[in-house]
């Protein structure tokens, strides 16, 4: 059994989605302590792994919110690792895009990143052991799709976050990457385009897995990296 996380407290935000739920089975079995703040008040009891007795849900956080974020990571005991997978997709053409949509995705994707980044760095520090931010942008970032404005300007913020962050941290052996995946392969993915070539989709276990080398100890030399994930799509 691979326990490179054996004693590693992580965060994971997003936890509950099709990717953060194969993400937090993916560091569980390698040994590590998860941390999960959701934004949904009701039962987890519905994950597979949520009475896991490695796993703490906090219930009903805003992770748009500075003071809940700076008081959920302050609390938390010695921090090797958080991965932020927490955000949201429109389409629509510039035209149709409200102001309240675009704020609406720079809040989703950009700020929640931000602020969670932050107070991971924050936590980090105590330990002088460096640590490990592993964050999630899209494609469009890398390669420009009409009818996607809004959303491709805030995963592009969070691209520029994670390298200049990276830059930033490079003296505290705090490593910071980012993944960059096509459309993956879940069920709401599925029913929104369910005549697409689902097959070449990349699977959240895949990317999971992608994740896990990025946010453990045996990433001794990857950061400001946006590591494309895309699978045959």
């Amino acid at each position: 059994m691979i326990t490179e996380f054996e004693g590693k407290h992580i965060v994971v935000t997003g936890a509950s989605g099709g990717l953060g739920t194969a993400v937090v089975q993916a560091v569980l079995d390698a040994g590590a302590t998860c941390h999960l703040p959701f934004i949904e008040g009701r039962t987890a009891d519905y994950l597979p792994w949520s009475q896991h007795g490695r796993v703490t849900i906090t219930h009903s956080m805003d992770l748009t919110d500075e003071v809940e974020i700076e008081r959920f990571y302050s609390a938390l005991p010695e921090l090797w690792a958080s991965i932020h997978l927490i955000g949201g997709f429109s389409m629509a053409p510039l035209t149709e895009t409200s102001l309240a949509d675009f704020e609406h995705m720079l809040a989703l994707n950009a700020k929640t990143c931000f602020l969670s980044c932050r107070e991971a760095v924050k936590s980090m520090r105590k330990t002088g052991d460096g640590g490990r931010i592993v964050n999630v942008t899209a494609r469009p970032v890398l390669e420009p799709t009409a009818g996607m404005l809004a959303y491709s300007v805030s995963k592009a913020a969070v691209a520029a976050l994670t390298q200049s962050l990276a830059v930033e941290l490079q003296n505290e052996h705090i490593l910071v990457n980012a993944v960059v995946p096509s459309i993956i392969d879940t069920p709401r993915n599925r029913e929104a385009m369910p005549d697409a070539d689902h097959d070449t989709w990349p699977k959240p276990e895949q990317l999971a897995q992608s994740i896990r080398f990025l946010a453990s100890p045996q990433n001794h030399l990857t950061s400001g990296s946006l590591v494309p994930v895309y699978g045959r799509a």
